[in-house]
């Protein structure tokens, strides 16, 4: 599955994990039967309110709010979902800025401006060639508002409760005692970092792995290993599990 690097405005670079075509048609696909059918609740009252003062041009009317409708369900469920809306969040999508920021209200209209001609206008043709063609998976809102959208669930992710389920350690004898200098977050950050490693062992990886363990060494000024670097980044994971828990 294709990733993209998103460097944050604390400099810390974070890999996510972008969303394929299909799930991206899917959350819109939910979205559009959730939009559908509010609407039609919505103007069912309304007609039988009103029935007889719609003309020819009350039903013409009625199809424009459907469209313009549509566009203001995307803007609103993008805004008050900070870039999920009830479709993307049922499939674990979301937003996010290609420069590390939120997405703000300007991000989120232009990509709902563009929607219509992605997706309406083109009945979902242009954005399908865009996404599957582009480098960054983005369709023509997206390239305007310079977003696109990722994974919220990755399956390389950890939480704290995934490394706490490490068999007992009671006899165990801690080699690094600076590691308490560490916090829980760094922690994960490694947990994640070998399981990348593990999945895909490429040189970017490889790299990754090197660079944490100099990092590490410096920070905790202790000497740095001389066999393996997984072993070392797993060695420093019980350590700190061993005296901090």
């Amino acid at each position: 599955m294709p990733n993209i690097d998103i460097r944050t405005t604390q400099n810390v670079t974070i890999e996510y994990e972008l969303a394929p075509l299909r799930e991206r048609f899917f959350a819109f696909f939910i979205d559009l039967l959730i939009y559908m059918a509010a609407s039609y609740a919505f103007w069912v009252i309304v007609v039988m309110l009103v029935s007889d003062a719609i003309t020819g041009w009350g039903a013409r009317f009625i199809g424009l709010a459907l469209f313009v409708g549509l566009f203001i369900y995307h803007l609103l469920s993008d805004i008050i979902g900070n870039g999920q809306s009830l479709g993307k969040r049922a499939i674990n999508l979301k937003v996010v800025r290609l420069d590390g920021l939120e997405p703000g209200v300007g991000e989120y209209l232009l990509r709902s401006v563009f929607l219509m001609v992605d997706f309406s206008f083109s009945l979902g043709v242009l954005a399908a060639i865009l996404i599957g063609s582009t480098y960054k998976n983005q369709r023509l809102g997206d390239l305007a508002a310079n977003t696109t959208v990722i994974r919220v669930k990755s399956q390389l992710a950890f939480r704290l409760h995934d490394i706490l389920k490490i068999n007992t350690l009671g006899n165990y004898e801690p080699q690094y005692p600076a590691v308490r200098q560490m916090s829980e977050a760094d922690m994960l950050l490694l947990k994640n970092l070998l399981g990348r490693y593990q999945s895909w062992q490429n040189t970017a990886h490889a790299e990754a792995i090197q660079n944490a363990t100099a990092h590490i060494c410096k920070q905790l000024d202790i000497e740095a290993p001389k066999g393996s670097q997984i072993e070392f980044l797993k060695t420093l994971i019980r350590d700190y599990i061993v005296l901090t828990r």
